[in-house]
């Protein structure tokens, strides 16, 4: 009997129940009050508060901001700003010359001392600059000699020998390395002036300047300036700085690996 009246209860709580949820109205929405200027709404504990207007841009411009902020730059010890890196085409290699190059020897002097006064008048004007000496031959001639002189190096030696072979003029000798370690060429030995003369002149039209000389002992030993120049050089004018008596085209190839 107890049983039967608790559910008969039990239906009756669920149905009211369900009546009001059926029945009930719809909650109206807040709306907002206008408050007087400068007086702040209340705000509950567990609130957050509500973000201000135009919140949502302030990333961005703060990311634009920092991305406009100049970048410190580390200043020297005088706090100047270190020098700008420009790059460039890789150096030459040393000891190369422009392709352009004339190379000249200026002389003869009688000392060695009127060679490195001249060659210090040229330094400044000049890409390379090397002194030489050369022995005249005393008396009577034993015949003529016909050679390229003072080039830089043996391996400068071979590869102008090379060069030789290549061009025809199989008949050379390279002669041992001076004090300085420069090497000429030996192009031949001729009885008289004038077949040392025409050998030089088809060495010089294969575009090798070879130099003759009369053969002989003993004799006075003359300086020459041997100096490499640009295309632009008033050789005159060089001669004249030099105080030389003599101006002769050489090999370029002599300054192949020789230091200023």
């Amino acid at each position: 009997m107890f049983a039967r009246a608790l559910i008969v209860l039990l239906l009756i709580l669920n149905l009211g129940v369900a009546l009001w949820w059926a029945t009930r109205e719809e909650a109206v929405p807040a709306t907002s009050v206008a408050l007087p200027a400068g007086a702040e709404p209340l705000q509950l504990l567990g609130e957050a508060p509500p973000p201000p207007a135009g919140a949502a841009a302030r990333p961005a411009e703060t990311a634009s901001a920092r991305a406009s902020v100049p970048v410190p730059v580390a200043s020297g010890a005088d706090g100047a700003p270190p020098p700008a890196t420009v790059s460039s085409d890789p150096p030459a290699v040393a000891g190369s010359l422009p392709a352009a190059s004339q190379c000249h020897a200026f002389g003869p002097f009688d000392d060695a001392q009127a060679a490195a006064r001249a060659a210090a008048a040229l330094r400044p004007a000049v890409l390379r600059v090397a002194t030489r000496e050369v022995r005249e031959a005393r008396g009577a001639s034993r015949g003529w000699d016909v050679r390229l002189p003072g080039l830089s190096d043996r391996a400068a030696a071979e590869a102008m020998a090379a060069r030789l072979t290549a061009a025809g003029f199989r008949d050379h000798y390279l002669m041992p390395a001076d004090a300085a370690g420069r090497v000429d060429i030996a192009l031949g030995r001729f009885g008289g002036e004038d077949a040392a003369r025409r050998h030089r002149a088809a060495l010089q039209a294969a575009g090798f300047e070879a130099v003759e000389a009369p053969i002989g002992d003993g004799g006075p030993v003359r300086h020459w300036v041997d100096v490499a120049a640009g295309p632009e050089a008033d050789l005159p004018v060089l001669q004249q700085a030099a105080a030389a008596t003599q101006r002769e085209r050489i090999e370029c190839d002599r300054f192949a690996a020789a230091g200023r």
